[in-house]
């Protein structure tokens, strides 16, 4: 199956490395806005902090050339843009574009994730489609890390479909004090969402720049305090969220989500390449909605059986386990109560693969 141009292209350019560090320019988050088009134009823009105008100009041309080489090209606009590493004052006004929370000035992503220096590991829960249950994996196996004794966060960071005040059952707002958001404690987990700071009835008419914003102050506007494992509910894809996180740099790994039908599939082989090609580990697949069990035992293997794990296995990606379609957890997530806080069955599925997510972690 051919890849759509734009991981092609994504790729092409994670070729590219920064001479001043060595790393590649995809890596490091320095590729923003890449987008392409069915006549094949590739546009976006290369961010390069603390050089001159001469070796932001020089690096650019690489990057055009690698992505022109690529199949499928017909034309490439890119601009570059050199500034200095430190921050410049703030000069817009609290909820503005920079700061659309209202709450302070936000910093640059990589600033904004030195300050959750008390957070040990962060892990990105994603997918590369929508539909496929990860932000119920996720709150679910926020509560299992948190039970095995693990201080644990939960940050959902889909700004414009924000699951997380559902899946634990949270209605009140977030509060802020000394100018810092106060996560809010739910099932033994830290858990904050932009869904906990603006009206659920709210339509967020945001372009990519105040998406981006936001995400950056939820990781470092919330005093977090120390955690051990902190999950980041990502957006489905492989977008502007994901790069914004590996830029950071504070990403320990990626664990990806996918049901097992093929269309699911295919994204999940796009997901584990764009974060292996920004060096980010991948500490497993989980294949969710694996089958419907019967009363009497059997297995109806609803969306294809084990397509998950095959291609875990053929990429040579850990699988973490599977997670049959329990009924019961489709009420629970509803309800605000999940099943990893209780007996249930799914309690016992959920406790295995959060020990092997913390057994990877320790292998790294």
């Amino acid at each position: 199956m051919t890849q759509p141009l734009a991981i092609r292209v994504r790729n092409a350019l994670a070729k590219v490395a920064n001479p001043k560090t060595g790393r590649n320019i995809v890596a490091e988050g320095l590729v923003q806005g890449l987008t392409t088009d069915d006549n094949g134009k590739v546009r976006f823009a290369l961010e390069v902090a603390g050089g001159s105008p001469q070796d932001a100009d020089a690096l650019l041309v690489a990057a055009k050339a690698a992505a022109a080489a690529v199949d499928g090209v017909s034309a490439v606009s890119a601009v570059a843009t050199a500034h200095s590493a430190e921050p410049k004052a703030a000069t817009s006004p609290a909820g503005g574009h920079d700061n659309p929370l209202g709450v302070r000035k936000k910093p640059q992503i990589e600033q904004a994730a030195q300050s959750m220096a008390g957070v040990k590991h962060i892990i990105a829960i994603a997918s590369g489609k929508g539909g496929v249950g990860k932000s119920t994996l996720a709150a679910n196996l926020a509560v299992a890390l948190a039970a095995a004794g693990y201080k644990t966060g939960l940050l959902d960071a889909d700004i414009y479909g924000p699951s997380l005040p559902t899946l634990f059952g949270l209605t009140d707002k977030a509060t802020v004090r000394d100018g810092k958001i106060i996560p809010v404690e739910a099932h033994g987990v830290r858990a904050m969402s932009i869904g906990m700071l603006v009206d659920p009835d709210q339509a967020l008419a945001w372009r990519g720049p105040m998406v981006m914003g936001a995400l950056k102050q939820l990781m470092s506007d919330v005093d977090w305090g120390s955690l051990d494992v902190m999950l980041i509910d990502t957006p489905p894809g492989t977008g502007d969220a994901h790069l914004s996180l590996i830029q950071s740099k504070r990403l320990t790994g990626a664990v990806i989500v996918s049901t097992p039908q093929e269309m699911a599939l295919a994204d999940v082989r796009r997901g584990i390449a764009l974060f292996r090609k920004t060096e980010t580990p991948i500490l497993g697949v989980i294949e969710n909605m694996a089958w419907l069990e019967a009363p009497d035992g059997e297995r109806s293997y609803v969306f294809g059986k084990g397509g998950a794990e095959r291609v875990a296995q053929e990429l040579g990606a850990p699988f973490l386990g599977a997670v049959p379609l329990y009924p019961d957890l489709r009420e629970a997530s509803d309800a605000g109560a999940p099943l990893a806080a209780g007996e249930h069955p799914a309690a016992k599925t959920f406790a295995q693969i959060a020990a092997k997510i913390i057994a990877a972690i320790e292998e790294l």
